[in-house]
C-alpha cells in the first residue's frame, strides 16, 4: 500500500527525522501553527463558523498554508478539528465558541451506541479535495494528516462537551467496561478511515491526538483505552506513512503511547526529552517540547529556552522540535518566526 511520493518530500527533514535518519538540521512545525494567532487566519475565517471552515476546501488549503509561508515551517499540518467525522456520520454537534464542541445528546447507553455508523470517503470528500489541493501547493513540504484519538473523542461524546474530571467518562469506562471497550472500538474504526482517506488523498505522516488521555493512570490507559488507539496505527500501517502520537500531561503515559503504535511520540513540556527518551525506550523518535507560554517572554528567554529543548535532545535517534503543546491564541506571529529560524540555525548540519 506504498503511495508514490513526490522524492523531495520523502526526503524532506521532517519525515527523515520521523524514520530516525540523519537530517540537514532539527524540523520544526508548531500544533496549532495554524490558526488564531494569525492576522491572515482571523481575516479569513471572519463571520465563518469552525466546522463550516473545515469543509470548505479552498479555505482549508489557504489556512494550512498560512504558516508554512509565513514561518518557514518544516512540515503543513491539515487544518481541520477533532469532531469532524464525528459530524460527517451525522452526530448533531456543534463547536461553540469560547467553549468548544458541544453534543447535544451525548452517548451513554448501548441504545446511544447505533448512533456512530461507519464513516465513507464520500462522507468527507471535501478533505480529500483539500488534501489533493494542498499537496499540489506545497511542493516539498510534507502535510501531516490529523485525527482526534478514540479516548479523547469519547471524552466529548460522553461528557456532551469539553470537562475538567471527565467524571461521566471514567463513571462509563469503570462501571460498564464492555459497552465502554464497544464505544472506543467503533470510534477506533471511524478515526482510522478518517486518517486512511487523508493518507491516500497525499498526507505523508498522520498524527493521533489524544488531548484528555492524561487524566488517566497507566493501567486504566494500558486496559481502556491502549486497545483502540492501537487499533487505529494497525490499520494505517500498511501506508508506511509516521505515525505521531501526543497527548497533553501523558507523562507517565509515554511509553504505553509509543507502545501502542507510534513512530513518533509527541512529549509536553512537563518532562524533559532526555528523560521521556528513558521512558519511550529505543526505536522511537520524539516531538516537542517548548512550553508555548514561554512564547511570550524575550527573545533571549525565547532561545535559552529552545537551546534547552535541543540541549536535552541532543542524544535522540529522531527529534522533531515543537511546542509542548498548541500555539496559544494571543501569541506574536513574529516569535514563531523567529524560533524556527533560530532551530534551523543552531541545528544547521
Amino acid at each position: 500500500m506504498d503511495k508514490p511520493e513526490n522524492p523531495a518530500v520523502a526526503d524532506s527533514a521532517f519525515l527523515r527525522a520521523c524514520r530516525r535518519e540523519p537530517v540537514p538540521h532539527t524540523p520544526v512545525w508548531f500544533m496549532r501553527q495554524a490558526g488564531r494567532s494569525l492576522p491572515e487566519y482571523l481575516k479569513v475565517r471572519e463571520g465563518i463558523p469552525m466546522l463550516e471552515s473545515c469543509m470548505r476546501p479552498e479555505l482549508v488549503t489557504e489556512i494550512t498554508l498560512q504558516p508554512v509561508r509565513r514561518h518557514g515551517v518544516d512540515a503543513a499540518i491539515y487544518f481541520s478539528d477533532i469532531v469532524v467525522p464525528l459530524k460527517a456520520i451525522g452526530l448533531d454537534l456543534d463547536i461553540k465558541p469560547g467553549v468548544g464542541p458541544v453534543v447535544e445528546q451525548p452517548i451513554r447507553s448501548r441504545a446511544d451506541l447505533e448512533r456512530l455508523r461507519d464513516l465513507t470517503p464520500e462522507d468527507v470528500s471535501y478533505v480529500t479535495e483539500a488534501i489533493r489541493m494542498l499537496t499540489a501547493e506545497l511542493g516539498p513540504t510534507p502535510l501531516i494528516g490529523f485525527a482526534g484519538a478514540p479516548f479523547t473523542l469519547a471524552s466529548y461524546l460522553v461528557e456532551g462537551g469539553p470537562s475538567k474530571n471527565h467524571e461521566h467518562t471514567k463513571a462509563l469506562m469503570y462501571g460498564d467496561p464492555q459497552l465502554w471497550a464497544d464505544l472506543l472500538d467503533r470510534l477506533a474504526d471511524i478515526t482510522a478511515a478518517f486518517l486512511k482517506v487523508q493518507i491516500e488523498a497525499g498526507a505523508s505522516a498522520v498524527q493521533l491526538f489524544d488531548s484528555w488521555v492524561g487524566a488517566l493512570a497507566p493501567a486504566d490507559y494500558r486496559r481502556s483505552v491502549m486497545p483502540a488507539s492501537r487499533k487505529v496505527f494497525e490499520a494505517v500501517a500498511p501506508y508506511d506513512v509516521p505515525r505521531i502520537h501526543f497527548g497533553v500531561g501523558t507523562g507517565e503515559l509515554l511509553g504505553l503511547m509509543g507502545e501502542a503504535g507510534a513512530d513518533v511520540v509527541g512529549v509536553d513540556w512537563r518532562v524533559p526529552l532526555d528523560e521521556a527518551v528513558r521512558r519511550v525506550g529505543p526505536g522511537k523518535a520524539l516531538q516537542g517540547n517548548l512550553d508555548p507560554a514561554v512564547l511570550f517572554s524575550t527573545r533571549e528567554a525565547v532561545e535559552s529556552k529552545a537551546r534547552e529543548v535541543l540541549d536535552a535532545a541532543s542524544g535522540l535517534e529522531g527529534h522533531v522540535f515543537n511546542l509542548g503543546h498548541g500555539v496559544l491564541p494571543t501569541t506574536d506571529p513574529g516569535a514563531l518566526t523567529a524560533l524556527t529560524e533560530y532551530v534551523h540555525e543552531q541545528t544547521a548540519r
